[in-house]
């Protein structure tokens, strides 16, 4: 298996010169925002800390958490740790309520973002050769970007498209040749769909790069069918950079996190730090950042670490899928079920297709669970036994991998809602009411 590196001298680096670098660049991020962040001197100040009690990462549980009410509450600039005259971009994240999460990059940071974004797309083997259809949003979003500048950064071609306009994306893949496609992988299935449906059965596409939500390996097996390319797994998030904090590589087992800008934590629901192969919440500190840098930022996605050797050189850790985020968590009769649960288990079913809806509701005091998911054209059937059958099947491995009791309802191909950026899985109608 060919394994593409853009800087083998950071990717590949001994593990103790890493932790050396970390060190270094901890102790400079912490003096900088002591001196120019006021939330977080006082922050320290009220802890008994000063820049001078960390020396290095072995000091990391010394320092304050940064929570993303943190950054509503200082909004727009509150947190930014340079002169405004410093900042040329700004991105914002939109929130389920209230204002939006911004974040302000420096020249610098921008610079370091496309570096790890061309480390990225050499991860799934994109490089001059390719051309890269970046379907993404592009704007306030980091997505589109971020992806943008690592493939020119590699010097790909590149199309930024954007998200949305399903014909046109399908009408570029095969008119312009696309080598690799860079969204969603909720819309990467939707376009694979349309791509069938409309008789295309082959394209030049050989990669993909997909974030922004969590989604399954199983799906993973469904958009490499469907598609014929290697779909890689991208994570990141506007507070602490964009898209590219991590990706995998060929070897598609766990995502490599650039260590060399960002130091990575598991913690616990007490505050507590866990050790490789535990799950818990992923927490970063920006190591690099000079725009808006963050400590001990809790993302709240939950995933292990793993520091074991990877077969394609990179010593840098690598956290596991996404399991989900603790604010996507639903309970459900005191049962905490996460949308990719269900996911993973309808792709276990034969006859359906991964395009579901997850209804939440109370009724009599009680909270019921409906998965609407669509059926696949192949298994129609006009019998209601047969029908039967398969809603028993799926109600069967949602409660062996998800623990929960759903109902079921079997919908028509192609009727629930398709997603152009990040899909809406889940409707809570207990918190309608």
């Amino acid at each position: 298996m060919e394994h593409m590196i853009w800087n083998p001298t950071m990717e590949c680096m001994p593990r103790d010169q890493l932790r050396a670098l970390q060190d270094e660049h901890l102790r400079d991020v912490v003096r900088r925002v002591y001196e120019s962040v006021p939330f977080y001197r006082d922050k320290m100040q009220k802890m008994g800390i000063t820049p001078n009690d960390i020396h290095g990462v072995a000091d990391i549980n010394l320092l304050p958490f940064t929570e993303k009410q943190d950054l509503r509450d200082h909004y727009p600039f509150g947190l930014f740790a340079v002169p405004q005259t410093e900042i040329i971009r700004i991105h914002a994240s939109s929130g389920t309520t209230g204002k939006p999460t911004v974040v302000g990059y420096t020249s610098g940071d921008i610079d370091r973002w496309a570096e790890m974004m061309a480390r990225s797309m050499y991860c799934a083997n994109i490089g001059k050769h390719d051309i890269v259809q970046v379907a993404y949003g592009y704007g306030l979003f980091t997505g589109g970007l971020g992806a943008h500048y690592g493939a020119e950064r590699v010097g790909a071609s590149v199309i930024p498209i954007s998200g949305g306009n399903t014909t046109r994306q399908l009408m570029l893949i095969q008119d312009f040749g696309s080598t690799a496609l860079c969204c969603t992988p909720s819309y990467a299935l939707n376009l694979a769909e349309a791509l069938h449906a409309s008789g295309v059965r082959r394209t030049k596409l050989k990669s993909g790069v997909f974030g922004a939500e969590p989604w399954t390996e199983a799906m993973r097996v469904k958009i490499e069918d469907m598609l014929g390319i290697d779909a890689i797994n991208i994570y990141g998030l506007s507070e602490v950079m964009g898209p590219g904090v991590s990706v995998e590589c060929m070897c598609k087992n766990g995502m490599h996190i650039w260590e060399d800008h960002f130091l990575p934590e598991i913690i616990g629901e007490h505050g507590e730090s866990l050790g490789y192969g535990e799950q818990g919440d992923l927490t970063f500190t920006t190591l690099t950042k000079h725009g808006m840098p963050l400590l001990r930022y809790r993302t709240h996605d939950l995933c292990t670490l793993t520091d074991e050797p990877c077969a394609c050189g990179r010593t840098h850790v690598r956290m596991g899928r996404v399991m989900g985020r603790t604010d996507d968590m639903l309970i459900i009769r005191g049962v905490n079920v996460f949308p990719s649960q269900v996911e993973h288990a309808l792709l276990q079913v034969e006859g359906i297709v991964p395009q579901y809806q997850i209804v939440v509701d109370r009724q009599n005091n009680l909270d019921t669970m409906e998965v609407q998911v669509e059926l696949s054209p192949e298994f129609m059937s006009d019998t209601i036994k047969d029908m039967e059958t398969l809603e028993a099947r799926i109600v069967n491995s949602i409660a062996s991998h998800a623990l929960v009791h759903a109902t079921v309802k079997l919908c028509q191909p192609g009727t629930l809602p398709r997603s152009e950026g990040k899909a809406k899985r889940v409707t809570d109608k207990r918190q309608l009411t």
